[in-house]
C-alpha cells in the first residue's frame, strides 16, 4: 500500500498525468469557440488585405499553452499574492494613462515591442483573484465586508473608467455582484448597489421618449420616483438600521442622488461616443448614418440570414463590409447572417455548456477560495455574452465589449484563456480520487 502511495505522488510531481482531474470539455469548448470565431473573422475579411484570422488564431494558441500550463499549477498560490496581484493591477492602469497610446477617444493600450496590450482586459483577472482571496477570509454575510470589497474595487474600476473604458468597468460591477452574491451577500444589497444607475436612467432621460432622445434636467419623473419608494422598501426590509427609518430614508435619498449625479455625469462625464451609444440605442433611427449605423447594419445582417443562413463567405452584408468593426465587437452578425438562426442557436448553447462548466467547478471546488475564482471567470464571460450579443441584436446599447474567444483582441483572447487555465486548475486539484487500497 506505501508503495502504490508513493508510486502515485511520484506520477503526479514528476509530471505523469498532470492534467488528470481537468474538465476536458470545458477546455475543449472555448478552443473549438476561437477556432470557429477565425473563421468567421476571415470571412468578414475574405476581400482585406489583412490577416486578422492569422493573428486570432496564433494567439489563441499561445494562450491554449499558458491555460494548459496553469491547470497543472496549484491555484493556491495564488491566495498568498493576492496583495501583489491587486498592486500590479493598480500600476499597469496607472502606466496606461501615464505612457499609453491613445486610440478612437480612449488612452487604453501600452505599446510593448510593437505590440498593443490593454491592461484593462487583464485587470479583470486581477480584481478576481483580490476579490476571491478577500471573500475567501471574510464571507459578504454582513454590511462591513461588502463595502469593504466595494472600497478596494472602486480604484481599479475609476482608474478604467478616467481611459475612458466604460464597457470594462461594467464588466467589474458584474464580477464583484457576481462574486458577492456568490459569498452569501443578502441579494436585496446587491440590488440597492446597482439601484442608483437604474435611477440614474429614469430620472435623466425625458419620459415619454421624443425625438431625439433628449437628456434633460432632474425633473424627478413618476418613473423615477417610483422607483426611489421602491428602493426605500426594499432597504427598510433588508438594511439592519429599520430604527426611526434610517435604512428607508437612505435608500430613498441613495437613489434620489443618483439621479442628480446621471445629469451631471451626462454633461460632464461621458464622452461624446458614449453618449451616443446611449442614444442611439434607444432609437437607432436618429442618427440612421452615423452613431447608430453600426446597430442598424448589424440588425440587417442577423435578419438577412434567415433560419439557415447564406453560408460560410456567401453574406452579402459580411462579405461587401456593410457592418463597420464586424472582425470585433460584431463578430456574431457575421454568423447570424451566414448560419441563420440555427446557426446563433448553435453558438449560444456552446456558450451555454462553457458557462454550465465553470458552475460546476465552482460547486465542485474544494474549498471558497477556488470556488470564488470559477464563479469571478462565470460572472464575466456571462456579462460579456449577454451584452455582445444583446448589442448585435438591438438588445443593449453598443459598449465595444467583446465576445469572449470569437472576437479579435489579442489581450482579451490572452486574458480569456488565463481564466480558464485558472478555473481548470481549481478542477484540477479537486479532492483526489483514490487509486490504492
Amino acid at each position: 500500500m506505501l508503495l502504490k502511495r508513493s508510486l502515485s505522488k511520484m506520477r503526479w510531481k514528476y509530471g505523469i498525468n498532470p492534467w488528470q482531474q481537468v474538465d476536458w470539455l470545458l477546455f475543449c469548448l472555448p478552443v473549438a469557440v476561437s477556432i470557429f470565431g477565425g473563421i468567421m473573422i476571415l470571412s468578414t475579411e475574405l476581400k482585406q488585405p489583412v490577416a486578422d484570422w492569422w493573428w486570432h488564431w496564433l494567439v489563441a494558441g499561445i494562450g491554449v499553452l499558458i491555460a494548459l500550463f496553469l491547470a497543472r499549477s496549484r491555484y493556491e498560490s495564488l491566495l498568498q499574492w493576492h496583495w501583489v496581484t491587486y498592486a500590479l493591477t493598480n500600476f499597469s492602469l496607472i502606466a496606461v494613462m501615464i505612457a499609453g497610446t491613445s486610440a478612437k477617444g480612449a488612452q487604453r493600450w501600452i505599446s510593448i515591442a510593437g505590440f498593443n496590450v490593454q491592461p484593462s482586459e487583464f485587470a479583470k483577472i486581477g480584481v478576481i483573484i483580490t476579490l476571491a482571496a478577500l471573500l475567501h477570509k471574510r464571507t459578504a454575510s454582513n454590511l462591513e465586508s461588502v463595502f469593504r470589497i466595494l472600497a478596494i474595487t472602486a480604484i481599479p474600476w475609476g482608474l478604467v473608467f478616467k481611459q475612458p473604458d466604460l464597457a470594462t468597468s461594467l464588466v467589474f460591477g458584474a464580477i464583484v455582484l457576481g462574486m458577492l452574491y456568490w459569498a452569501n451577500a443578502n441579494p436585496g444589497w446587491l440590488i440597492l448597489i446597482i439601484s442608483p444607475v437604474v435611477a440614474a436612467i429614469l430620472f435623466s432621460i425625458s419620459w415619454p421618449l421624443p425625438e431625439p432622445i433628449v437628456f434633460q434636467e432632474l425633473s424627478f419623473g413618476p418613473l423615477g420616483l417610483l422607483w426611489a419608494v421602491a428602493m426605500g422598501v426594499l432597504g427598510w426590509q433588508t438594511l439592519p438600521w429599520r430604527r426611526f427609518g434610517i435604512a428607508a430614508g437612505g435608500a430613498w435619498g441613495l437613489n434620489m442622488l443618483g439621479g442628480e449625479l446621471g445629469v451631471f455625469a451626462w454633461k460632464h462625464v461621458l464622452q461624446d461616443y458614449q453618449k451616443n451609444r446611449l442614444s442611439v440605442f434607444i432609437n437607432p433611427e436618429h442618427d440612421p448614418l452615423g452613431a447608430g449605423y453600426h446597430l442598424i447594419q448589424s440588425r440587417i445582417a442577423i435578419g438577412a440570414g434567415e433560419v439557415w443562413g447564406w453560408g460560410l463567405f456567401k453574406g452579402p452584408m459580411t462579405q461587401l463590409n456593410f457592418v463597420p468593426e464586424q472582425h470585433t465587437d460584431f463578430i456574431f452578425s457575421a454568423v447570424g447572417e451566414e448560419f441563420g438562426f440555427l446557426g446563433c442557436l448553435l453558438v449560444l448553447f456552446v456558450f451555454c455548456l462553457i458557462c454550465f462548466r465553470l458552475l460546476h467547478v465552482a460547486q465542485t471546488a474544494k474549498d471558497n477560495f477556488g470556488s470564488l475564482l470559477a464563479i469571478g471567470v462565470l460572472s464575466m464571460i456571462v456579462f460579456q455574452l449577454i451584452v455582445n450579443v444583446g448589442m448585435t441584436v438591438g438588445l443593449a446599447p453598443v459598449a465595444g465589449i467583446p465576445l469572449p474567444w470569437m472576437s479579435y483582441g489579442r489581450s482579451a483572447m490572452l486574458t480569456n484563456f488565463i481564466s480558464l487555465g485558472i478555473v481548470e486548475s481549481v478542477a484540477n486539484f479537486r479532492q483526489r480520487q483514490k487509486y490504492y487500497s
